[in-house]
C-alpha cells in the first residue's frame, strides 16, 4: 500500500534526508504535498522532481518566483500559514512528516492530526511547547504517531512490543556537541562558525546551534516525557560523542536495551515511514567490527545551563515550556547573527522565564499568545542589553 506523504519542511535536512527516502522507494511512498519556509529555490526543483499536488512557501516574499518557476505544471502554490494548513488537508494525504523546525510547525500538526493523518513527528517543539494537548488530540483522535528524531526512534523501537508498565528507566544519549571537551573558560570565546560544526551530525543551523548548548537535550527530555509517559525523575541523559547508540530503556529487574546505528537521519525517517514494517536499510548495515571505541559521561550541567533550564521548564508545566522554546528560538537566531554570544544564549532564556509568572495552558491559541508575549519579552532583553553595553 502506498503512503501519501505531506511533508512539512522539505528544504531543510531532515525534509531532504526523508526525499532521499522516497527516491528509493517509489512504489512504496508517495508525496502529495511539499512545504518551506522561504528556500522557494530548492522547493521548486522538488516539486520539479516529485510531482506533488500542493506546495506551500510560509512566506509570501517569494510567491511570485515560485510560480514563474512552476509555471509549466499543475501543482497547486499556496503562501502563508494557512498555506501549511491546506497542504495536511489534502483528501488523500494520509501522512505527515512534520519536518519544520520551530513553533511555526505546531498548527499544522495539530490539524493533521484532527484530520487523522499518521504523524512522523521530527518537530520537537510541537510537543516541547503543547504536549498534554497534543497527546490528548493523538489519543482522541486514535492517530498513529511515529518519532522521527534518533533518540526517541530509538527509545520507540526499544519498547515496542514489550510491557511499558516494567519500564524503570529512559536513557537518552546525547553527543555532547562540539564543545564536550570545552575548558570552561574558553566557552565565552566560542563563534558561530565554530558552533556549526557538529562532530558527527549534518543538520540545520538552529538544531545544531541547540545541540551546542545542550538545549536540544533537554527538549527531547521533555519530549520523552510525553510520548512515553516517564516521569522527569527516571529520564537520564549520557554524552555518548560516537553517536553510535541512540537511546536505551532500563526496565524493572535491571535489564538494559539500546539500538544502535550510524549516526544518519534516513534510518530513523524511514523507520518512521515504514512502520510497522521493515524495509531495506538506506544505507549500509550497522556493524560492530566496524564500529569506533563507545565511551560515555555525564553532562557538564553547570557549564551548559540550557540543559537545566528546559528540564526545570518540563517538570515547572504549564505556559513554561512555551516561554523556553520562544526564548531559546530568540537567542539561537540573534546568536548566529552574531548578535549575542555563546554563553548569552542560556542567560537570556533564563531572564526571559524569570518575566513571565507560571499558568495552566488550555488551548493552542493561548499557546500562540504566550509564544508570541515571550519572543517580545526576550527581544526587548537583548535591546535592552545592548543599549546599556554602549
Amino acid at each position: 500500500m502506498i503512503k501519501n506523504i505531506a511533508l512539512l519542511g522539505s528544504t531543510g535536512s531532515i525534509g531532504q534526508n526523508t526525499l532521499e527516502i522516497v527516491r528509493k522507494y517509489p512504489n512504496r511512498l508517495k508525496i502529495k504535498a511539499l512545504t518551506a519556509g522561504n528556500n522557494w529555490q530548492l522547493l521548486a526543483q522538488q516539486a520539479l522532481e516529485f510531482n506533488p499536488e500542493y506546495v506551500a512557501l510560509a512566506s509570501t516574499k517569494n510567491e511570485a518566483d515560485l510560480k514563474a518557476a512552476l509555471a509549466n505544471t499543475n501543482i497547486k502554490i499556496g503562501t502563508g500559514e494557512n498555506a501549511l494548513i491546506e497542504a495536511v488537508s489534502l483528501n488523500n494525504v494520509d501522512t505527515v512528516l512534520a519536518a519544520i523546525v520551530g513553533f511555526a510547525g505546531l498548527k499544522p500538526v495539530m490539524e493533521a492530526i484532527a484530520l487523522k493523518r499518521r504523524i512522523c513527528l521530527a518537530n520537537k517543539e510541537t510537543l516541547v511547547v503543547a504536549g498534554s494537548i497534543f497527546m490528548k488530540a493523538i489519543k482522541e483522535n486514535k492517530v498513529d504517531l511515529l518519532p522521527v528524531d534518533s533518540e526517541h526512534s530509538a527509545i520507540f523501537q526499544c519498547l515496542s512490543g514489550l510491557n511499558n508498565p516494567n519500564l524503570s528507566k529512559i536513557i537518552i544519549t546525547a553527543s555532547g556537541g562540539p564543545f564536550k571537551d570545552f575548558p570552561t573558560e574558553k566557552l565565552k570565546d566560542v563563534t558561530v562558525e565554530m558552533a556549526l560544526k557538529h562532530p558527527n551530525w549534518n543538520m540545520g543551523g538552529k538544531i545544531t546551534i541547540d545541540s551546542a548548548t545542550l538545549m536540544n537535550k533537554g527538549l527531547e527530555v521533555i519530549e520523552a516525557h510525553w510520548l512515553f509517559g516517564a516521569d522527569y525523575e527516571d529520564i537520564d541523559i549520557v554524552i555518548h560523542p560516537q553517536s553510535l547508540i541512540h537511546s536505551l530503556i532500563e526496565y524493572s529487574d535491571g535489564s538494559v536495551i539500546a539500538q544502535l546505528g550510524w549516526p544518519d537521519m534516513k534510518l530513523p525517517i524511514q523507520c518512521a515511514l515504514s512502520w510497522p514494517e521493515r524495509w531495506e536499510p538506506p544505507l549500509k548495515a550497522f556493524n560492530l567490527l566496524h564500529a569506533k571505541n563507545m565511551t560515555f559521561f555525564e553532562p557538564r550541567f553547570e557549564d551548559f545551563p540550557c540543559l537545566k533550564l528546559a528540564i526545570k521548564a518540563g517538570k515547572e508545566g504549564g505556559i513554561m515550556p512555551c516561554v523556553l522554546n520562544a526564548a531559546n528560538e530568540v537567542a539561537v537566531e540573534a546568536f548566529l547573527n552574531n548578535i549575542i554570544t555563546f554563553i548569552e544564549i542560556p542567560q537570556l532564556i533564563e531572564t526571559t522565564l524569570h518575566g513571565f509568572n507560571n499558568a495552566e495552558v488550555k488551548s493552542i491559541d493561548r499557546l500562540i499568545e504566550i509564544d508570541y508575549k515571550a519572543r517580545i519579552f526576550a527581544k526587548s532583553m537583548i535591546k535592552a542589553e545592548k543599549k546599556s553595553a554602549v
